[in-house]
């Protein structure tokens, strides 16, 4: 999976300009990226209660309508579909020795959590807005804007690194405490979760990460710890 930088972003552009709207609903298309999501993470969490029931144990249930709607007038934005449908289906990835299930062993981040993250990088470019308005227009930075909503950290407890979901054009960014850059190619909630579940079920077609496994715990080769270089068996097939 190939994904934007969170940083920087087009110097020019002020973090909460008018056009950071949410995407216009339809509900056809709505029905669909409901299907499609819950049909990917049901693929998934079916392949670890049969080959990692350590790392589907550390997956939360999932939040109620009543604690999505809290988060959103938390963020002050409504969240696309996409994401209240996952997080109905599971609310957060406490990890298995720090390591999350999806690609990079990275975690689905709790409600909780994606509420502090998206104040703490807020109040952040609140400090970089201020800075911006002495810094000639080829110097501002953004590092942040208010619809990037935070859905998955590096780690259970790691959060130097993740994954974005822009609300106003429904594609995966990465946020990093190193500013990274990346390819330009774009993923979705969607396809990054369908492509998971693909790997899962037919590792040969692995191009991105490999899994693995660990004493019933599914870990991703990108990810894996020297410690764990010895118990670790790849997946085939």
């Amino acid at each position: 999976m190939t994904i934007p930088p969170a940083a920087p972003i087009t110097p020019t552009q002020d973090a909460d300009q008018p056009q950071e709207r949410a995407r216009a609903t339809n509900p056809a298309a709505d029905a669909l990226v409901v299907r499609r999501i819950t049909d990917a993470w049901h693929r998934v969490t079916r392949w670890l209660q049969h080959n990692a029931p350590r790392s589907l144990a550390a997956l939360r249930g999932g939040a109620s309508p009543a604690t999505i709607a809290t988060l959103e007038a938390d963020l002050g934005l409504q969240l696309p579909v996409e994401l209240r449908t996952l997080w109905a289906l599971t609310a957060g990835d406490d990890g298995v020795d720090g390591a999350g299930c999806l690609p990079g062993n990275q975690a689905l981040m709790s409600l909780e959590e994606a509420a502090d993250f998206h104040r703490s990088r807020m109040d952040a470019q609140a400090r970089e807005d201020t800075l911006n308005a002495q810094r000639p227009a080829e110097d501002r930075f953004v590092g942040w804007r208010s619809a990037w909503v935070p859905v998955v950290s590096h780690g259970a407890t790691d959060r130097a690194s993740g994954l974005y979901l822009d609300t106003t054009t429904g594609y995966l960014g990465r946020w990093s405490r190193y500013r990274e850059g990346s390819d330009e190619e774009l993923d979705t909630l969607v396809t990054y979760l369908e492509d998971a579940a693909d790997v899962l079920e037919a590792p040969a077609l692995a191009v991105r990460d490999t899994p693995g496994l660990v004493d019933g715990a599914l870990v991703w080769g990108s990810g894996l710890a020297p410690e764990l270089e010895d118990r670790w068996r790849p997946l085939t097939g």
